[in-house]
Parts: C-alpha cells; structure tokens; sequence
C-alpha cells in the first residue's frame, strides 16, 4: 500500500458476517473506526475515547467482499488534510489480497464545555504533519 502513512491489521470474527456469509457493509464503518483507535494510540498517544472528537463525514467505496475465511483485514490510512479543528483521513481496506473498500472520514475536535469546534493540539499537528512528508 504506497500514499499512506499508517497501516493496522483487524480480525474478521464471525460477528461480523451477515446473513450472505460476508462482512456487513456497516461493519466496514467499525473497521474503520478500530484504525483510528489504533493511530491515535500509536501515533499521537492518547486514547480516541479520551478526547473530544466528532466524525462529521463518512463515505465508503465498497469494491470486494470480505469473508470470515479472509481471516483479517489491513487497513492503511494517510490524513489528508489537517485543517485548523479537523482531520481528513483516506483508507484503503485489503483482504484476501484485494482491495475491499476505499473510504474517507473528516473528524472535528470540539469542545464538549462550550459546544462547537477548537483547534487541533499543536503536538498532534506536529505528529501527523511528520508523517506526512
């Protein structure tokens, strides 16, 4: 996977089928949200559920099935945009040696006291920014 900066690899766990006996389409949502679990522990060093962020877009290009035989699923993500309160990510999901979905999600860092939007911490500004180049 080339024009990503981060990569985490997800079980596919029985759950996850729907009634075709492949990965429900929403679940790929949750994959997805793993991933940035995953960055924001590894990468920034916080916990995604200990700070105040809001996913206000997500779009999902299906293109492959995944099965519980694929086992797991990568998930190579690269932030696109860093605005002044919010991110924009682009993934790629492959299983099976095929790629499963494309997808793009903005989050917003908001301010849970006063309600609306705040900038971003200047550290993990710094952090995604040096991945970048």
């Amino acid at each position: 996977m080339t024009d990503f900066e981060y990569e985490t690899e997800l079980q596919v766990r029985f759950r996850d089928l729907d009634a075709m006996g492949h990965v429900n389409n929403a679940v790929y949502a949750t994959y997805l949200e793993q991933a940035r679990v995953d960055y924001y522990d590894e990468i920034l060093g916080v916990g995604l559920d200990d700070i105040d962020t809001v996913l206000v877009n997500l779009q999902i290009d299906y293109r492959h099935e995944v099965k519980l035989d694929d086992e797991t699923v990568t998930i190579a993500m690269g932030v696109r945009d860093i605005g002044r309160s919010s991110v924009t990510v682009a993934y790629e999901m492959r299983a099976g040696g095929q790629v499963a979905a494309t997808a793009e999600t903005t989050q917003v860092y908001v301010d849970p006291e006063e309600g609306g939007s705040r900038p971003l911490p200047e550290a993990w500004v710094e952090k995604m920014e040096s991945l970048r180049s």
